[in-house]
Formats: structure tokens, C-alpha cells, sequence
């Protein structure tokens, strides 16, 4: 942990690493020519040889500074420990195949492992949100999965493929048998296929809060006041609530105050007249 602190501070890059005895996973920024430098630093290491590496374009402000952990998982989902990606997992397919499927009208759904909160502004046609806060909560949605899903083909999403690698496992061991993930994530897709059945944005873990590769695109999220169409994340203003939500400009109070619901408008105002 210490080595790579060392080696991001000398390059002037920011980000934030787990790593843990599965592997490690990041996201990092800086110039491009030192950013290249750390893809050659951590792929000279033989554990990290085959290691996927994703670029994309950021402002410079994306991470305000240097956050390595070491964690028990990369994905916190505390499953048995039986559930292990290493030893068997769902079979990977590319950004083409997954395309391609689209294209000849296959039948299949796409189970989507992120949080609800980031489906909200982005997802792939036929996708079946579990209604997941965390990950760890996969267990509890199985039997919602199964019935959704009805005996279809399975293709497991998330935003760069990590979370798949587990969740899909416990689907597997859970009895779903014709299950796949997406190679990768839905980053690399709308990478290769902007605009092209992943309608909206997608959520990103740092301060762009949504990325996407086309201006030519659905605005699908909407704001959880007034139902307009929004991908303005915002924290629900109400510390004993502080969920994470699209909320639309329209809708922030004059204090430049986010609220998921009226119910959290109305206690707040509560506890401020209560303080007074």
C-alpha cells in the first residue's frame, strides 16, 4: 500500500485503490503521460500482468486526493465464503457479442448489480433492477430475480465489471444456470457503442457523479420531487436520510438544499424550528 502511495505521489495522480487478497481495483487521474506510466508501473508486476486497464477523460478534479485501503473484499458483499469468482464465475462476453445480441433481437434480460441509485440515470434495455442499496443485499433478491426473469438467458451488468465477477458466482451457485457477464462493464460498452441500447449516463463513484461518449442520448432519470427528467445527483439534505438521489434544479430549495421527499423537506424543517 505504502509502495503505491509512494509511486502516486511522484506522478501527481489522485484517485482512490482497494486492495484486497482477491486483487485490487482503482480509479485514478492525472496527465495522460503519468497515468500511462502507473498502467506500465502496475502491469510490469507479474500479478498484474493480465490486469484490464479503462481510460477515459476526465476535468483534473475528478478525486480530490489519494486514497489507498486495504479491505477483506474489493465489493463488500460478504457472501460465503464459498462464493469465489476465482474458482467459478459466469462466462464473459465482449462489448460485441453483447451488441450483437441486441442487434438480432435475442432473447434475454439483463440483471443489473449496481444500486438502484445508479440505474436510475442509465440502463440497457430489458434490464431488470433488483432494487439493491448494497451489494450484500444480492442474497434477499434472488427469489425477485428468478421470477422476473423467468427461465431467460441472464446477462449480468455493472459499471466496470467487478461487481459481476462475484454476483454472477452467487447467481450460479443460487441454481440460475444460463448466466453470463458482461466483459468488462457497461463502461467499456458505451465506449465502443455509444448510444446504442443503454439509454441515459452512467454513474461514476467520484465527483463527475455521470459519464457518457455521445450528446445524442435519452435523458432517462428523473427527479424524485416532481418526476422531471434530470441526472442532477444530489444527497437528500436530511442527515438521518442523506440518500443519494436525482433531484432537478427546479426542485433545490433557495438555500441550495437537495430533498429526496417532502416527508425529509418537512422534517428538517422541523429540527430547524425545534433548534431555534
Amino acid at each position: 500500500m505504502e509502495r503505491e502511495r509512494a509511486v502516486w505521489s511522484v506522478l501527481g495522480l489522485r484517485g482512490r485503490m482497494i486492495i484486497a487478497e482477491e486483487g485490487l481495483n482503482g480509479t485514478l487521474e492525472g496527465t495522460v503521460e503519468n497515468t500511462e506510466k502507473y498502467a506500465e508501473h502496475i502491469l510490469g508486476d507479474k500479478r498484474f500482468k493480465y490486469m484490464k486497464i479503462k481510460r477515459s477523460e476526465s476535468d483534473g478534479t475528478t478525486f480530490p486526493r489519494i486514497s489507498i485501503k486495504v479491505r477483506d473484499e474489493i465489493v463488500g458483499t460478504h457472501f460465503p465464503a464459498h462464493i469465489d469468482p476465482r474458482k467459478k464465475t459466469a462466462p464473459h462476453l465482449t462489448a460485441k457479442q453483447v451488441n450483437r445480441m441486441f442487434e438480432k433481437g435475442e432473447d434475454f434480460v439483463v440483471v443489473d448489480m449496481r444500486n438502484s441509485y445508479e440505474i436510475e440515470s442509465g440502463k440497457f434495455l430489458n434490464t431488470i433492477d433488483p432494487g439493491m442499496t448494497a451489494s450484500r443485499e444480492l442474497p434477499e433478491k434472488v427469489d425477485y430475480i428468478r421470477q422476473q426473469a423467468q427461465g431467460k438467458k441472464i446477462l449480468t451488468v455493472c459499471t466496470a465489471g467487478v461487481r459481476c465477477e462475484k454476483m454472477s458466482a452467487l447467481l450460479l451457485d443460487q441454481g440460475f444456470e444460463d448466466v453470463y457477464q458482461l466483459e468488462d462493464g457497461i463502461h467499456s460498452y458505451i465506449q465502443k457503442y455509444p448510444g446504442k441500447h443503454f439509454e441515459g449516463t452512467l454513474f461514476t463513484f467520484d465527483n463527475r457523479l455521470t459519464m457518457d461518449f455521445t450528446d445524442e442520448r435519452p435523458v432517462i432519470g428523473e427527479c424524485k420531487r416532481c418526476d422531471q427528467k434530470s441526472e442532477n445527483y444530489q444527497n437528500c439534505a436530511n442527515d438521518e436520510c442523506h440518500l443519494l438521489c436525482i433531484v432537478c434544479e427546479d426542485c433545490i430549495s433557495k438555500d441550495g438544499l437537495a430533498f429526496c421527499s417532502q416527508d425529509c423537506t418537512d422534517t428538517v424543517t422541523v429540527l430547524n424550528t425545534r433548534i431555534r
